[in-house]
């Protein structure tokens, strides 16, 4: 016994459906269960029910069409074959049909049921082909919607034609908000862009290809990215690619790379000391000798200048050594906004006399875990900083925090000089300085003190418009 295809005609005119019918049962080898409706309504409820293996649809539906009724069924994601029947041919209304969703269009008055069985059998191959290439795309899209990186597909142009869900995560722009976004908008440099996309055309694929891509909050992300030229299907090409998220592994790597030069230099200063104090010592002794062996008062003075410079040595050589000592943590968990209210207290002098402008942009208080008195340190450093790189009354120093996550983020901002790029990789190095009167001690100190709170620091800046350091704090019981 065959198997029974489930039919729906459409039709205001019964006639018109009685002599369908009556095609339909001089097909050979088939059976056919056919129902009618004859108004747009409920014809889209049937359509809903999903009871039906194909719809035949005439045009004319009274103030709807059957092209009305096509669409409707798609946008609300029914993809049974629907066949468009009209009274005369017009191939305006045939290319709108196959637009619109429709499986054929058949004119009423050459119908038969040879042309009737095959529309049937194509349209129902054919739906069976959509289906399974849909059922295929649901699940490779669940695939890439799955996968930790983000995966996009766009025009040669860089038009964004799909970008699965982590993207939104990594770069917090939505769907709808990357249709409206080219890909070299999404790179911090326009000239890694033009490198990206001139090696994408010569070879076609890239690997590996690093680049900083900023967030719809301006923040940088710096990513690794794998693409590739396929043909789209439609005699073009479209770009196809995987972005890996690397920011946290390369902050971990600079902050290693930070942290051995520390503990390089603090290894240095300390062997350096050694090896100074000892004939320091000798020094002290045999000035103290001269001193009691000249009569002369003339000459006695020399000796005196001889150890009052040993001190002064003597001294620096103590500081650096504690600069570079590591030292007892009490750690324990303190507001967020009490910690810098304090820390802009201590500077606040230094504020006032220079005329700047503070704008406090305080968010969610918050509890981090750390050595209030320390911690306050390391801050003051970089609100010190902050204020000598500014103008005098046109100064504007901005003191922030938020809350993202499990962790607390503090922003200190000034409008000042800035700091050349080839200075930023070097920001944080014992005694790198590019003031007149510095040792380079003070950020090497704030890095140190940051890092043994198990906290991170960047820093953004431009020469001319100023620098923004952002401290990365663990929320307390994170």
């Amino acid at each position: 016994m065959s198997e029974i295809t489930r039919v729906l005609i459409v039709d205001d005119d019964e006639d018109d459906f009685l002599l369908t019918t009556e095609y339909l049962r001089d097909i050979p080898g088939r059976q056919f269960q056919t129902d009618w409706v004859n108004g747009y309504a409920v014809a889209m409820e049937k359509i809903d029910s999903q009871t039906h293996d194909i719809v035949f649809v005439d045009f004319y539906l009274g103030a709807k069409t059957g092209l009305d009724l096509i669409e409707e069924a798609h946008q609300r994601g029914i993809f049974v074959p629907m066949v468009l029947l009209t009274g005369r041919g017009d191939r305006r209304v045939d290319e709108e049909a196959t637009r619109r969703g429709a499986m054929d269009y058949l004119v009423k008055r050459d119908l038969d049921a040879e042309k009737l069985e095959r529309c049937i059998r194509y349209a129902l191959e054919r739906a069976a082909t959509l289906n399974s290439l849909r059922e295929s795309e649901l699940r490779y899209r669940s695939l890439f919607n799955q996968l930790r990186e983000m995966i996009f597909l766009a025009t040669p142009d860089g038009t964004f034609l799909y970008v699965n869900p982590n993207g939104t995560e990594l770069l917090g722009y939505s769907s709808d908000e990357f249709r409206t976004r080219r890909v070299p908008e999404l790179f911090e440099s326009t000239d890694r862009y033009a490198l990206f996309s001139g090696m994408l055309d010569q070879f076609g694929e890239i690997e590996d290809f690093e680049v900083a891509l900023v967030t719809n909050l301006g923040e940088k992300r710096y990513c690794t990215i794998y693409a590739s030229l396929q043909p789209d299907g439609f005699g073009s090409q479209q770009i196809q690619g995987i972005v890996h998220d690397i920011t946290a592994r390369k902050k971990a790597e600079r902050d290693a790379l930070l942290s051995e030069k520390v503990a390089a230099t603090a290894r240095l200063v300390r062997t350096l000391a050694h090896e100074v104090r000892n004939p320091l010592t000798n020094i002290n002794l045999s000035a103290d000798e001269l001193v009691n062996g000249i009569d002369d008062e003339n000459l006695s003075v020399y000796p005196q200048i001889i150890k009052r410079n040993s001190q002064r040595i003597n001294d620096l050589i103590s500081e650096l050594l504690n600069s570079s000592r590591q030292t007892e943590m009490s750690l324990a968990p303190y507001p967020i906004h009490q910690i810098l209210d304090e820390t802009l207290s201590l500077a606040l002098d230094r504020i006032q006399l220079k005329s700047i402008s503070l704008e406090k942009e305080y968010g969610e208080d918050c509890l981090v875990r750390v050595d209030k008195e320390k911690i306050k340190i390391a801050l003051l450093n970089i609100v010190v900083n902050a204020i000598e790189a500014m103008e005098p009354e046109a100064g504007v120093l901005r003191i922030g925090n938020h809350v993202a996550g499990e962790n607390c983020y503090v922003l200190i901002q000034d409008n000042g000089a800035g700091i050349p790029a080839e200075h930023l990789g070097r920001l944080f190095e014992p005694y790198f300085t590019s003031k007149n009167n510095g040792i380079g001690l003070g950020l090497a100190a704030t890095l140190s003190i940051v890092q043994s709170h198990k906290a991170s620091i960047d820093v953004e800046s431009e020469v001319g418009r100023g620098t923004a350091f952002t401290i990365h704090f663990p929320l307390a019981g994170a």
